[in-house]
Parts: structure tokens; sequence; C-alpha cells
């Protein structure tokens, strides 16, 4: 639809109409707020904006090899994931509440949570959440409601963006939270043992953390149970095809980002949270739930189940303020998946896990950098300390066409010199290769 204006005499008719002049309108905001003028630029037409907008985008390095990670990662996408996804039926629709008319988006969900529930090894799953963080929020929540404590034990592996994310939706909440400092790059259960207690309502860790590292956590989950308290734990669904399952491991909430499924990286977003838990634990668990059932004459059918629940009935009682779910990326994640089947997932995870202690390999190798922890069991991720400053290593990369790696002192007190680097199926011996080769030149 074109964009239609109102014209000077129309904005001029309306704020005399209100008795108000246009910076009135404004005048709530704190002057140290306010733009340095209200007024916009005059319209151009579109040849104008397909230029001004093709200069911008130039400006974006797009060119950059990728060995970022930290949460988000540069997996293939493969194309027919988008031709699905770019169907009318499915990126115009919202929330199917007539199942009569919406059986093609309800079954697609319903087969997006069989399949988490299979990767995970849990029971039940619901239609997706924001991302990883707000599910991991979710998630704390549901434990909240389930035990009816208030207290949380959370490990400083868990990624920190999602630490905040709690912190920033919690923060005038009544509920003790107490932080454990990992130790060689796993959860801290010394520090954990000694905080948890009957008021305990879960732990919350991350597999593999933040720093990539891989951990069995079933020791800490019967800590829990023990305890009265649930284990959450923050999972990346790509390694999951390789490594031991939050479910194997005794979690009661799984959650996780996932971006990794066939969703690209696009400037963060939109992407794709998920959340698994028990059975006896559904009527707790946020956001919309589909079920499969049968109609009248017999024949199956899907439907919106347990909507008791929701904010469109139990207003203020709803068990979370989720309105439109990721549904579009949710389908996006289960063509990817039924692309690469069970053996093709598999193979995506092994890839990742070859690829990356090749590089682990071949980067220690360089006079000067080292592993930063002394256990080396890791996915995909891996932390290594260099000679200097990571930022200015990081720095000088990009102009030599390298996304290299995250430095970690934007988020960890005393690892200036510290980096994560990530790895996956996409990345080639040969980049590999040039990336050492450069690395060693910048130091």
């Amino acid at each position: 639809m074109p964009f239609i204006s109102n014209t000077d005499k129309q904005v001029s008719e309306m704020l005399d109409q209100a008795g108000l002049s246009r910076s009135e309108l404004f005048s709530d905001i704190p002057v140290e707020l306010m733009g340095k003028s209200l007024e916009m630029p005059d319209g151009l037409s579109e040849m104008q904006v397909r230029s001004r907008f093709t200069g911008l985008s130039k400006k974006n390095a797009t060119n950059l090899t990728c060995f970022l990670g930290g949460g988000v990662y540069d997996h293939f996408c493969p194309a027919a994931v988008q031709a699905v996804i770019s169907r009318s039926e499915f990126y115009t629709a919202y929330t199917p509440y007539q199942p009569e008319v919406s059986q093609g988006t309800l079954q697609a969900i319903f087969e997006y949570q069989s399949m988490i529930c299979r990767l995970t090894e849990m029971e039940v799953s619901n239609a997706s959440l924001y991302d990883g963080g707000t599910a991991l929020y979710e998630a704390m929540m549901m434990a909240l409601r389930i035990t009816r404590k208030n207290k949380i034990i959370m490990d400083n592996s868990v990624n920190p963006i999602y630490r905040e994310t709690i912190h920033s939706y919690t923060r005038n909440l009544n509920i003790e939270m107490d932080e454990t400092e990992c130790v060689d790059g796993h959860a801290n259960r010394k520090e954990i043992y000694k905080y948890i207690d009957k008021d305990t309502a879960a732990v919350i860790v991350q597999n593999p953390n933040f720093f990539g590292c891989i951990d069995d956590l079933t020791d800490i989950a019967q800590v829990a149970h023990d305890n009265g308290a649930l284990l959450i734990v923050s999972s990346y669904p790509t390694s999951l095809g390789l490594i031991k399952t939050p479910g194997a491991m005794g979690a009661d909430i799984v959650t996780g980002e996932g971006q990794c499924l066939g969703i690209p990286l696009s400037f963060g977003g939109p992407y794709l949270g998920f959340m698994a838990t028990k059975k006896k634990y559904v009527r707790k668990m946020p956001g919309r739930v589909i079920g499969r059932t049968t109609d009248a004459n017999g024949r199956d059918g899907f439907v919106m189940t347990l909507q008791a629940r929701e904010q469109h009935i139990r207003r203020d009682k709803a068990t979370s303020n989720i309105c439109s779910n990721e549904a579009l990326c949710a389908l996006s994640a289960s063509v990817y998946m039924s692309l690469l089947g069970k053996e093709g997932f598999k193979r995506t995870a092994e890839m990742c896990a070859q690829k990356a202690n090749y590089a682990f390999k071949r980067l220690t190798a360089i006079d000067g950098v080292t592993s930063h922890f002394k256990q080396r069991w890791f996915f995909n991720e891996f932390v290594l300390d260099l000679p200097r400053d990571a930022r200015d290593v990081v720095g000088s990369l990009i102009e030599k066409g390298f996304s290299a790696g995250f430095p970690l002192s934007r988020y960890y007190k005393d690892m200036e010199n510290s980096i994560l680097i990530a790895v996956t199926e996409k990345r080639t011996k040969q980049e590999i290769g040039m990336l050492a080769e450069c690395l060693e030149a910048a130091l």
C-alpha cells in the first residue's frame, strides 16, 4: 500500500481542534532524550529511495568469513527452506484460532513440536517463543509457578545476553537470584550445591555453555531434585545431534535458540525460542500448544489446546503475555530438520565438532596462542587466549576479511585477551588455514 501522509493544512486543523501545538505533543519526553529536530526530510521518488538504500547496504561488510558464535551461528540454510516458508498460506498466517480453516498451519506447528521433543528427549513442547533469552526467562517463571518458591541459582557460563534478559525482566520482582561463577569453563558444582536449599525453585545451566564447553549435568539434576528444585537447561539444538540430550540428563525444562535450524543470521532476528518440558508440567508451560484430535466423523485434526492458560481467555492470570509466537521461524526449523533427516542432522553436528577441533589445533599451534581452559571438551566453540587484547586483534582481522570471533572482555572480567571462536559445517579447511595465517601475522 502506498504511504499517504497528512498535509500541513490537515495537521494544523487537527492541532487546532485539540488546542495543542506540535511541540506540546512531546512535552512528556525529557529534553535530553528528544531528537535534534522533529522535521522530516522531503519525500523521495521510488528510484531515489532504491539508490539511497543500495548505497547504505554497500556499507555492510557482507563478505566476511564468519567465525562468530555465542548463541547465533553461520550454518548452511538449504534453499528449500525459504521456498516453502515463502508460500502465501504460510507467510501471511497469524494465530490459528479457527482450526477449521487453519489445518495446514496447525499440522506444521504440531510436527515442529514433535521434532523438538525428539531432539531434546522431552515429553511436550510448545509452539515456540520469541528467542533463546526470553525462552529461558519464561522457563524460570514456569519453575516459580510449579514449585511456588522464589529462589533461582544460575551459573555465569549461561549466555550473558540471556542472563541480562532475565535480570531485566525480573528487576522489580520478588525473586532471590544467586549467580555462581563457573570453574574451568563448567558449571560450578561447589557453589551451586552451597546455595541450593529447600527454598530453591530451579537451577539454570547451559550445555554446551557460552564458552562452548560440554558438560554432563546429571549430578546437578539429582541434587536439584533432592531439594525439590527443577533443572532448567538452555541448549544449542545442533549439538543434540551428537551429545547427550538434556532429557537424558534429567532436565525438567529445556529451552534454546533455534536460529541454527535453517534461519539466517539476519542482523539479529527474527529468531526462534524453543521450549520443552515433562508432561506433568504442561499446564504451567507458557505459549500455545497444538494437539491432535478427531472430529465428529472420526477424522484426524489439529487444534490449539490448553487455551485456558492463554491471555485471550485468562487475561492477567495467563501463564505468559506472549502473543504472536514465531510460527514462521518454527516452520523454517521444521523444514530444515525434515530436509536433513536424522542422519543428516547427526552428520552436520559431527562436521561442526570435527572442524572446530581441527581449527583449535591449528590456531593453538601459533606461538603465544593457548587454550583458556584446561579441559577441552567442546562442541563447535572454544576459547583462546591471545598475547594481546582480543578486541584489537578482531578489529585488525576484519580488514583481512574475517569476523574472527567474539572478544569475551565485553561480558567477563579479566578476559581482555580471550576470544570465543565458533566453527560450523560451512567453514572449510582452507578458510581455517587462512584465518590461522592472518591471526599469526596480526600477532
